[in-house]
């Protein structure tokens, strides 16, 4: 059964910083590439970054990008995302999952997200 457990969201200002953790369980972590994405109040869940499985390479949306790193520890089967110079407009559910296309095609199973609010 897969599992994916995200934590480390919380209320942070404008120009903070968060990191998010995903821990998982169900597949072979090493050989799957992992993603964040994210669902704002009233919006569709959307693609933030991606990792491949030995994280030699990475992807990300546009309006993350220089600000979001997404890292991973296959020792640990947990993949990360480090946000730097939060916006008001990051405010979302965030979720982890596995790709089974590159870099935005996740599984269908999600977990419970972990929530991201950024003040003004």
């Amino acid at each position: 059964q897969v599992q994916l457990l995200e934590s480390g969201g919380g209320l942070v200002q404008a120009g903070g910083s968060l990191r998010l953790s995903c821990a998982t369980s169900g597949r072979t972590f090493n050989t799957y590439a992992m993603a964040w994405f994210r669902q704002a109040p009233g919006k569709e869940r959307e693609f933030v970054a991606a990792i491949t499985w030995s994280g030699s390479s990475t992807d990300y949306a546009d309006s993350v990008k220089g600000r979001f790193t997404i890292s991973r520890d296959n020792a640990k089967n947990t993949v990360y995302l480090q946000m730097n110079s939060l916006k008001p407009e990051d405010t979302a559910a965030y979720y982890c999952n596995y790709l089974r296309g590159w870099p935005r095609d996740a599984f269908d199973a999600w977990g419970q997200g972990t929530l991201v609010t950024v003040s003004s």
